[in-house]
Formats: structure tokens, sequence, C-alpha cells
């Protein structure tokens, strides 16, 4: 559990979806297991070779753009990936406590906004499964700035379309890439996500305050 947050200092959420507000066991099944799977049977491939391949395509391209476009991933893979994750939309599951927490932050009066870098159609799919949407004040998608939340440049172009002071702005992530770019960029409150696939135990603690669940960020004002 962190120390308590200094809520009346903060007036801007930023929140990740992916393995923050989201169970990572979506895409970890997604890419571990189905894509593999799938790109196997389509290139008449081993299992495990095309696993290999997969790994290594993802790592080449692992914290840039391409690797949360599903555009890009289809052509490399010859896999229909929009339908792909379709199959297994049932595994789309909010963490505990988001909602109560989505919803003081909204009574207490913050700006909430999500900030994400997947693709689009994966945002929409996610969006419709969940109805998280409803919950933010504006919703930022990676895709539309060109640029991803590991590269510092993301952070004063979404300043640009999503004003926010860094001193009074709180960013919850479970990417310590990304939370050392937001810190390195004046971002004044950070906390990580220890446990963002349940089917995973906890990740060792990073050098930011983290949760296991939204309980912890519990009472906002």
């Amino acid at each position: 559990m962190i120390a308590r947050l200094p809520w009346p200092q903060i007036r801007t959420v930023l929140l990740d979806m992916d393995g923050t507000l989201l169970d990572l066991q979506f895409d970890n099944h997604f890419w571990r297991k189905l894509v593999p799977e799938r790109y196997a049977s389509r290139h008449s491939l081993p299992l495990d070779h095309a696993r290999a391949e997969v790994v290594a395509r993802t790592q080449a391209v692992e914290g840039t753009l391409s690797w949360y476009c599903l555009d890009y991933w289809a052509q490399q893979l010859s896999l229909d990936i929009v339908a792909l994750k379709r199959e297994i939309e049932h595994l789309i599951v909010v963490h505990p406590h988001v909602i109560d927490f989505l919803e003081a932050l909204r009574a207490d009066g913050k700006r909430v906004t999500l900030v994400t870098n997947a693709h689009p159609q994966s945002l929409a799919l996610k969006m419709e499964k969940t109805g998280l949407a409803r919950h933010f004040d504006a919703i930022v998608c990676a895709h539309e700035l060109g640029l991803v939340k590991e590269q510092l440049e993301f952070w004063p172009r979404l300043r640009e379309i999503e004003p926010f002071e860094p001193t009074s702005t709180l960013l919850v992530d479970d990417n310590l890439s990304i939370l050392r770019t937001a810190w390195t960029y004046g971002i004044a409150y950070l906390v990580s996500v220890l446990r963002p696939d349940s089917a995973h135990p906890p990740k060792p603690p990073g050098e930011f305050p983290a949760i296991n669940d939204f309980s912890e960020l519990l009472p906002v004002g």
C-alpha cells in the first residue's frame, strides 16, 4: 500500500488502460497463445517455431508505435488481428475497484483522462466491452499523436490537445518505462500497478509508489 496521495493538490488524473484499468490477461493470452497458434496454422509452422518468430518480431519493435499497431501486425503476420481479438473478448475484464475509483475522481471534480498506446480498434473494442468510456472527460490514443508514451516528445504533444499542469497531475500506469519518461517530463505524482495480469503474481515494485489494486488510492478528496 502507498502513502495517501495529496488529493487537494491533484487536479488532473491520467490513466493507462491495459494492465492498469483492464486485466492484462487478455493481451498476454492473445500474444503468447492465440497469435502464435494461428500464425503456425496460417504458415504451416511448428508451434514452437511460430512462437519464437512472433516473440522476435514483437521484441524488435517493442516500445514503438508499430508494437501497438494492429494494422502493422495484420500485415506482418498475415492474420486478421481484430477478428482474433474478438474471439477472446470475454477475457476483457476491468480490474477490481476501478469503477469505484473513477466515480470518486469525478465526484471530487478531478479531470480524468484515459491515455493509451492501444490501437484505435483495440480501444474501441475494450470500451464497447467494459462501458468505461462514460467515466472519462477525455480519451487520448497515442496513434492520434503519432508518438507513444515511452517517448519524451509524447507528453508536450499531449498537452497541446489535453492541457494539464505536470505539477498537479497524477499518472497511473503499469509500464515502468512510461512512468520514467513521465517523471523526466515533470509529472509530479506517479503510481505503478503491481499486478497488471491477474493470472500472474505481482511484479517486483520499482522506484515509484505502487498499488495492487485501486482500493489503495481511495478515498479521493
